[in-house]
């Protein structure tokens, strides 16, 4: 086994672990024989405090000794096992494969138009052909409701006809009658009798007609749930944004991820969805490298709440609202060598997101801010402390008045080191470095700032 540049005891600070979990033995018959060599760098920060797991390496089988089946569009195709170009057959394909021990479901070119997401078990590479298969989505429709849905109820009435149908997967929404926040209800519906629906799950929250219900044909395209040891290669899904209101990143994306562990996504495309590219929540060792997520009403790639080592890693992050968002508590993650082009906000990272590392990346032609370390005084010490941007590029960030790097609240021990941060388009009162006057310690080491009327704003030594 080629562990070349994966030796993580300097990383994790403890002893050897094992490299897979039993159910990922399980679900692909045991024989990991392949690693993903230089997933980790040895000098990536220390883990102090390490949480949720014990940090298994990502490996993948030989995926050629177990079952692969093939999908395509074309009636009477030669290479198709599963003729069909909707999620049906996909989910048919990959339920199938897992059934006999995991294995590959392929892709073959053509526009799958999805009614419903298509859930990705343990165990399992999704493989596409790359820009010739592609997975797009209706365009969304929202119902309100006609009545009330207790917490214990199976069941919704739309208020007027529709075309959702039996299959189809949606969200419900609603204001709580008891403190007035949003209810979120992801779903799938099963049977119906006229406008009455059942659902694959019992409610578990109230959607009484006083918080306004609505019934959304909206979801993620590719999503799991307490999976792992999964792969997703060589594909393109489009979210129909043009088409589709907004879903919240928390909730949906192209890809959406929820606590989950060990997924690799490589060479894949998401695009035009209302909403985040590739969002992950509470997941952990997550790789996504060579994927290209851009034209998104979100975010690029969001490494969601809670999510442990992620690995972001030579993608391209371009016009949306922000690249790269580390989001609540992302810890000893490595984002190197991306490329964030034209996004509101280059990259952002806040709330307790700590022992972080950002290097070789390139973020330019930000309309708002390169790189954000963002303010959050709701807790004792939440903000992104112990972070380290080095050998990164900023270039031509936000308007008149543009920063490229602003570090925000309390935040400390911040390093920066050997980034070049520059503005082609004149200084204006454009600032190179902006440092709060409450944050803590930062070191700035052979940084080059280059056009700026301020290269580093120290509020600290106004006070």
């Amino acid at each position: 086994m080629n562990r070349a540049g994966i030796n993580r005891r300097k990383f994790l600070n403890s002893s050897t672990r094992s490299v897979a979990s039993a159910g990922a033995l399980a679900a692909v018959g045991g024989d990991l024989v392949r690693g993903l060599a230089n997933c980790w760098g040895a000098d990536l920060p220390q883990v102090k405090f390490p949480r949720a797991t014990d940090g298994d390496l990502v490996h993948e089988p030989n995926w050629d000794q177990y079952l692969s089946i093939t999908v395509g569009p074309s009636v009477g195709s030669k290479q198709a096992d599963l003729v069909g170009n909707d999620d049906k057959v996909i989910q048919a394909a990959i339920d199938y494969v897992t059934r006999l021990g995991g294995g590959t479901v392929r892709l073959l070119p053509g526009e799958y138009i999805l009614r419903s997401s298509v859930f990705l078990p343990t165990g399992l590479r999704l493989l596409g052909s790359g820009a010739d298969s592609v997975l797009t989505k209706i365009g969304s429709q929202s119902i309100g409701l006609s009545e009330d849905s207790d917490w214990y109820d199976q069941e919704i009435t739309l208020a007027t006809d529709s075309d959702f149908r039996v299959g189809d997967s949606v969200v419900l929404r609603a204001t709580d009658p008891h403190h007035g926040g949003p209810i979120v209800i992801k779903r799938r519906l099963i049977a119906c009798n006229g406008n009455r629906f059942k659902l694959n799950d019992g409610l578990r929250k109230n959607l009484w007609h006083s918080g306004k219900p609505t019934c959304a044909s909206l979801f993620p395209l590719l999503t799991s749930e307490n999976v792992s040891d999964v792969v997703i290669e060589n594909l393109t899904l489009d979210g129909n944004r043009a088409n589709n209101e907004n879903f919240n990143g928390n909730h949906g994306g192209c890809i959406f991820l929820q606590d989950c562990s060990r997924f690799v996504m490589k060479n894949v495309e998401t695009r035009n969805y209302n909403g985040d590219g590739i969002s992950f929540q509470i997941c952990h060792d997550v790789v996504v490298e060579n994927c290209h997520s851009h034209g998104n009403a979100g975010l690029g790639i969001h490494p969601g709440s809670g999510s442990q080592r992620p690995l972001i890693r030579n993608n391209r992050m371009e016009g949306n609202q922000i690249g790269l968002f580390w989001c609540w508590g992302v810890k000893y993650g490595l984002g190197e060598g991306n490329q964030l082009d034209a996004n509101q906000i280059g990259i952002s990272i806040g709330h307790n997101d700590t022992d972080n590392l950002m290097r070789n990346n390139r973020v330019a032609r930000s309309s708002k801010v390169g790189i954000i370390f963002r303010d959050d005084s709701r807790g004792h010490n939440f903000w992104p402390n112990r972070n380290r941007l080095e050998k990164n590029e900023v270039i031509d960030s936000g308007g008149e008045e543009g920063v490229a790097i602003d570090i925000q609240g309390k935040t400390r021990e911040t390093v920066l080191v050997s980034n070049i941060l520059r503005e082609t388009r004149g200084p204006a009162k454009r600032i190179g470095i902006r440092i709060a006057n409450e944050a803590g310690a930062v070191t700035l080491e052979k940084n080059t700032i280059e056009g700026f009327a301020t290269n580093v704003l120290d509020q600290r030594s106004e006070n």
